[in-house]
């Protein structure tokens, strides 16, 4: 073979191998996305941290003061070794718990028996301050998931972190 025939080839095979990393990088991120699995989402969807009613610490008045955790995907997410931590450090572990796919949960501060919408930190003083506080939720690698504020100066209606 005569050495033009072999650059030619050379010459070739660069271009198409320079096609095949621009293709790829071209390609429209939801498509690069797509092969990925997609990330367990759960959120705080809903907060009643001033219990209605009487607050006198009976376990009726704790159980009306709660946090919801929902998930937004189709896909059972494992919440065992997740917590729930309010700003002045109480926190709740979930122990043995899966939240189905588009389910909620709502996580009550008194005492009660568990199910599968319902689960109870079993305290006999309220966790969340009714003028201002945080509820964040983290995962088992305490990792930060979401969290919710309310009250205080810095407070924005709805705000995410």
């Amino acid at each position: 073979m005569s050495s033009s025939t072999v650059t030619a080839r050379r010459i070739s095979a660069a271009a198409l191998a320079a096609a095949a990393v621009i293709g790829v990088s071209a390609l429209p991120a939801s498509a690069a996305d797509h092969s990925r699995p997609q990330r367990p989402q759960v959120e705080i969807s809903a907060v009643q941290y001033d219990a209605p009613g009487h607050n006198d610490r009976s376990q009726r008045s704790l159980n009306k003061e709660w946090v919801e955790l929902t998930n937004t995907t189709r896909h059972t997410v494992n919440l065992d070794g997740w917590t729930l931590r309010n700003k002045e450090g109480r926190t709740y572990t979930f122990h043995h718990y899966r939240l189905e796919g588009r389910a909620t949960v709502r996580v009550h501060t008194g005492q009660g028996r568990d199910t599968d919408r319902d689960l109870y930190q079993d305290r006999r003083n309220e966790v969340w301050d009714n003028r201002a506080d945080t509820a964040t939720l983290r995962n088992d690698h305490g990792r930060f998931v979401d969290d919710e504020s309310w009250g205080g100066r810095h407070h924005r209606p709805g705000n995410r972190h």
